[in-house]
């Protein structure tokens, strides 16, 4: 197959940073291509993932994240350029509205932010002509009245993460820097055990700056220490040698890539049971899900028993690249074929034993 990827406008590919989304395009991309398939990304210039790109892009502007008129402008720009694709896969919210995309080609489309609120009657509108991707079981719940073709967990190369040995003596917490991903909850549940914090976050925002200024930083001391924006191998430096991950999230995260990516270092998790954290944390072998700063810091405490050999090969198997890539073909075939896809709803009134197939292949 040839394969059109659309990026969204505003990092590159993968991110030299902070980027969840655009990591797992570089993922599927770079898994793509080692599979046979050609693959034409669109993503903002400068991006380094080894794949055919359209020419031409603009750089991206971290500080007009969000804006519409980018994102329109981005998919006018990238759908010029796939007339020759078999298949579009278009990672933009605002893309496949489009109406002067390529006639007949199939288009699939992921949903990598929440299907409520007012992203419901886009998804609604879209799903008319698109395949949509979930990202995570919970999140497809979250709507049942879409047409849903997949869930398709996130992958990551695991390859590429070196195992770590939790000797450090600490915890850490990886994430933006907002109320919502539990910072001032994983200080809370580290200070109660007693154990150092570490944290690496993201800022770019004014309400992130302002965030970090009078909530975050009157905690801090020697035993939480914030170290800034960290980069790749710096961040699986910080997870190698944690105890355990803290992530005590807010708010129903669809899919936290940072989960997978501490599970990969062989570094158990603790977080709240929200969102996708069930989906990817098997509470008692690779992790705890627990509310309340009380019982994050209990579970905290119990983190060395956990075998972190387990964490890493439910990360190889679950949550690798091999098997995104594999279910995104899959999925692709399908679209290409033309066969109907089951929506979730359709899915969910199966017997146990066929859902289960259906979740398997």
């Amino acid at each position: 197959m040839r394969i059109g990827l659309i990026a969204p406008p505003w990092i590159q590919v993968p991110p030299p940073a902070y980027g969840g989304i655009e990591s797992v395009i570089d993922v599927l991309a770079r898994g793509l291509a080692a599979a046979g398939h050609e693959v034409l990304l669109a993503a903002a210039a400068g991006s380094t993932c080894p794949v055919e790109q359209v020419p031409g892009a603009p750089a991206g502007d971290l500080s007009r994240m969000g804006m519409c008129a980018d994102e329109l402008a981005h998919s006018v720009f990238a759908y010029e350029a796939m007339a020759a694709v078999d298949l579009v896969h278009d990672h933009t919210l605002a893309g496949p509205l489009y109406r002067h995309r390529p006639e007949k080609t199939p288009l699939v489309t992921t949903a990598h932010g929440p299907l409520t609120g007012g992203a419901r009657p886009i998804y609604r509108a879209m799903t008319a002509e698109a395949s949509l991707i979930a990202i995570s079981h919970h999140q497809a719940r979250s709507a049942p009245d879409l047409r849903i073709s997949r869930v398709i967990h996130h992958g990551i190369d695991t390859a590429t993460v070196p195992l770590g040995r939790g000797d450090g003596g600490y915890a850490c917490f990886l994430g933006r820097m907002h109320p919502d991903k539990g910072m001032l909850q994983a200080i809370g549940a580290a200070r109660l055990a007693r154990m150092p914090l570490r944290i690496g976050a993201k800022m770019q925002s004014r309400d992130e700056h302002e965030y970090f200024r009078a909530v975050i930083v009157p905690l801090l001391g020697s035993d939480v220490e914030y170290l800034g924006e960290l980069n790749t191998a710096e961040k699986y430096t910080l997870l190698g040698g944690a105890v355990a991950l803290l992530n005590p999230i807010q708010w129903p995260e669809p899919f936290g890539m940072v989960m997978i990516e501490s599970l990969a270092a062989g570094t158990p998790v603790i977080a709240t049971p929200r969102g996708s954290a069930p989906e990817i944390v098997d509470d008692g072998a690779t992790g705890f899900l627990r509310g309340g700063i009380r019982h994050l810091a209990a579970a905290l405490r119990q983190a060395e028993t956990l075998d972190r050999r387990r964490c890493r090969r439910v990360a190889e198997t679950r949550f690798s690249a091999r098997r995104m890539v594999s279910d995104h073909i899959r999925l692709y075939q399908e679209a290409l074929a033309g066969r109907p896809v089951a929506s979730l709803t359709e899915t969910l009134a199966l017997p146990d034993e066929e859902r289960s197939l259906i979740r398997q292949h």
